[in-house]
């Protein structure tokens, strides 16, 4: 345990950013975060114990294209994890897990990543249609037991969510953009393995993605290009209520404080003359007169922090620990958004993910960031971005989703990485994150864990989509799988 449990010992390579909050001024009712000169460092390298197939480059993270030439990359790489099951041969964005009030466990996955482009084929390959129900009560056999088809749920982008408290599982019609908010309503607290449809309405006004207030009584939708987070009323499931629209916004995931009254907003920034959308942040957003119910509910935004190398924020997981407030939060991709309506792929910034201390939602401060050494830009090589599965912009080394498995003091957090697959970390020490274990499929072509990872801390395990081979089980081992709670 002593190896999973290393801190780093030189100073020079954390960007501890506890400063932040000291340095941050006002301005125009924002926070505008101090320059940080210090570039974020990758996480010290897991110990791979027995059993484990470890990556085979000195560089973290890396699957080369040498292992694809040599058919080393058919058997995976595996660090103190072991493959449970597999289902289907495509996913999406979201894997949720839920156990309804039976004890019955089910898991959640789209399988549609972009409607019109994979759709046809998932359908003639037999692999799924919409987003698939899993029957987990073996997490070795996984057994379909429905295909949720509605509208929304056959495009859902990255909005499908599953709210604990009331058992429901909501989603809009989304795509890389926005689209019609169709909100599909289903309710699966009694039985997870038939979900009953509840409503279809347009009351999701645009899509892409989503958050759920904690105690399942509001939805809300990210527009993304439709610049709208909208608040929906699920008070009664079988007639949403829209009770807010904010405009003028380019919000990705959102998330929520216990309580309900604080929203953490990945911000994609805003457009400018001279990129797509400048400024991205997480923003920290009051939103108590939406969950106080009050006529006509205003928002507004409280806090906001930056940090280098930011590329496309995705979402912000909360936690708490030692009596403190944090998010995980996770970029996606590289910035597609730079200078002169240009990307530039090998020398735009990779995001990661970090920790961020939001004890006081006006000053929220970057405690310590989450990567490996694959992200760094000094190692985008040309080599390096010609290895398989990392030509396309939403592929390659890069980010996409992380959780964690309670809010409570949690010590371990699951990325999916793209091309560097399901990667473990222990957050133990917050200001220190280690990386401890990491999955990666058999590829013959680059794999790419995608989508947001579920926790099924039960069997010591953990469940996401691969973008090109389906549902996985992943469960953890010589050890790692002691820090779950």
């Amino acid at each position: 345990m002593g190896a999973l449990r290393r801190t780093i010992t030189d100073p020079a390579r954390r960007r501890l950013v506890v400063a932040l909050a000291a340095a941050t001024v006002l301005v125009g009712g924002t926070i505008a975060a101090a320059e940080d000169p210090t570039p974020p460092q990758p996480v010290p390298e897991a110990s791979c114990g027995e059993g484990s197939r470890p990556e085979t480059t000195d560089l973290q993270g890396r699957v080369p294209k040498a292992d694809f030439t040599s058919g080393r990359a058919l058997q995976g790489y595996t660090c103190n994890t072991v493959a449970v099951a597999r289902h289907g041969t495509t996913g999406g964005f979201k894997t949720l897990r839920y156990t309804d009030a039976k004890g019955r466990t089910c898991a959640f996955y789209d399988s549609t990543r972009m409607l019109g482009l994979d759709v046809v084929g998932n359908l003639l390959n037999g692999t799924g249609l919409g987003v698939v129900v899993l029957d987990m009560t073996d997490p070795a056999k996984p057994v379909k037991t429905a295909n949720l088809i509605t509208p929304a749920m056959l495009q859902p982008h990255e909005s499908l969510l599953v709210n604990q408290e009331r058992g429901l599982l909501v989603g809009v019609m989304g795509t890389l953009a926005a689209a019609p908010g169709v909100l599909d309503v289903y309710d699966v607290s009694q039985d997870c393995r038939k979900p009953r449809l509840m409503s279809t309405t347009l009351s999701g006004v645009l899509g892409h993605e989503s958050g759920f207030a904690p105690d399942g009584m509001t939805f809300w939708t990210a527009g993304a290009a439709g610049f709208t987070m909208t608040a929906v009323d699920l008070t009664e499931p079988r007639r949403p209520r829209v009770l807010m629209t904010e405009t003028g916004v380019v919000a990705h995931g959102l998330r929520f404080s216990d309580d309900g009254r604080t929203m953490y907003v990945a911000n994609m920034g805003s457009p400018s003359g001279t990129s797509i959308l400048d400024d991205p942040s997480l923003q920290v957003w009051d939103v108590g007169q939406v969950q106080d119910r009050r006529p006509k509910p205003r928002i507004s935004k409280v806090g906001e922090v930056d940090w280098p190398g930011i590329s496309i924020p995705q979402v912000a997981e909360p936690f708490h620990r030692d009596g403190r407030d944090y998010v995980l939060e996770v970029d996606e991709f590289t910035d597609w958004f730079g200078e002169g309506f240009t990307v530039d792929f090998r020398n735009s910034p990779v995001g990661g993910a970090r920790i961020i201390d939001v004890t006081d939602p006006t000053r929220p401060t970057v405690v310590s960031d989450i990567r490996l050494e694959v992200h760094q830009q000094e190692n985008r090589t040309k080599e390096v971005l010609s290895d398989p599965g990392t030509s396309l912009p939403i592929g390659g080394y890069s980010a996409h989703y992380c959780s964690v498995p309670t809010r409570d003091a949690p010590d371990l957090a699951a990325c999916s990485m793209i091309g560097s697959g399901l990667r473990i970390f222990d957050i133990s020490n917050v200001e220190h994150p280690v990386e401890v274990a990491y999955f990666n499929l058999p590829s013959k072509g680059g794999a790419s864990a995608l989508s947001q990872p579920a926790w099924d801390a039960a069997n010591d395990s953990v469940w996401y989509t691969d973008g090109t081979s389906g549902f996985h089980v992943v469960r953890l081992t010589n050890g790692v799988e002691e820090l779950l709670p």
